[in-house]
C-alpha cells in the first residue's frame, strides 16, 4: 500500500471511531454553544478586544477537548496492531491531519455561534477566516504532539497541563495580536510576517513530530 493511501486509510478509521463515539463529538458541540450563551448572558456583546480574546480562548480549551484525545483513548493492543501495519511517520501525520480536520471544523463552528450570539465586529472578514484557520490547525498540531507523549505516561491529564500550557501560551498571543489586524481597517505592518510566522511554526512542530515520533513508537 502506497504512504498517501495508507495514510488515508487511518485517517478514515479516526473518521469512522469518531462517529460511533457521537457523545464525544457532540459534547464539544454542547461545549461552544454553553460557553458562548453564558458569555452572551454575562457580556451581551463585547468590544473588541474582549471579542477577539474570548474567540482565542474558546478555540485552545475546544482543541484541548476534541483534538488532545487522539492517542490518549488509543489502548497498547490497538498501537501493537498499528505497529504492524504502518510506520511511525504515516501514523503520527494521519493523527496531525486528521485533527487538522477536526479543529478546522470546530473553529468555523465557533465562528458561527460566535456570531449568532455576541455579533461579529471582525471589518476585514477574509484576513480573520485566514488567521482562524491557521490558528486552529496550529493549535491542533501542538496539542497532538504533545498527546503523542503525554499518552506514554500514567497521568496523561496531568502532563497535557503541564508541557502545554507554557508552549501554548505564547502562540495564542501571537494569534490574537495578528487577528486584531482584522477588527481595523487600516493595515499594520508586517502582518503577512506574522502570518508567516505562524505558518512556520506549524512545519517546525510538523518536522518534531515525524523526527521525534518513532522514538515514542518503539516504547
Amino acid at each position: 500500500m502506497s504512504s498517501i493511501k495508507l495514510i488515508l486509510a487511518l485517517i478514515k478509521k479516526d473518521l469512522l471511531l469518531e462517529a460511533r463515539q457521537q457523545y464525544s463529538f457532540y459534547g464539544v458541540l454542547l461545549y461552544i454553544a454553553s460557553t458562548t450563551f453564558v458569555v452572551y448572558l454575562t457580556m451581551g456583546q463585547p468590544e473588541d478586544k474582549v471579542w477577539n480574546g474570548l474567540f482565542w480562548v474558546l478555540q485552545l480549551f475546544v482543541c484541548i477537548n476534541a483534538v488532545a484525545k487522539s492517542f490518549l483513548q488509543e489502548n497498547k493492543g490497538r498501537m501493537l496492531y498499528y505497529y504492524s501495519i504502518a510506520s511511525p511517520t504515516h501514523f503520527v501525520l494521519s493523527k496531525l491531519l486528521f485533527n487538522a480536520i477536526l479543529m478546522l471544523f470546530m473553529n468555523i463552528l465557533s465562528l458561527g455561534v460566535f456570531t449568532l450570539l455576541l455579533g461579529n465586529p471582525v471589518i476585514r472578514m477574509g484576513e480573520f477566516m485566514l488567521i482562524s484557520i491557521l490558528g486552529g490547525i496550529s493549535l491542533s498540531l501542538v496539542f497532538t504532539f504533545l498527546a503523542a507523549i503525554a499518552a506514554k505516561a500514567q497521568q496523561q491529564a496531568a502532563m497535557m497541563a503541564i508541557m502545554g500550557f507554557p508552549i501554548i501560551i505564547p502562540q495564542l498571543l501571537l494569534l490574537t495580536k495578528v487577528s486584531a489586524a482584522a477588527f481595523t481597517s487600516a493595515i499594520q505592518n508586517g502582518w503577512w510576517q506574522m502570518v508567516g510566522l505562524l505558518g512556520a511554526l506549524d512545519i517546525m512542530v510538523i518536522a518534531l513530530a515525524i523526527i521525534l515520533f518513532p522514538f515514542l513508537w518503539k516504547d
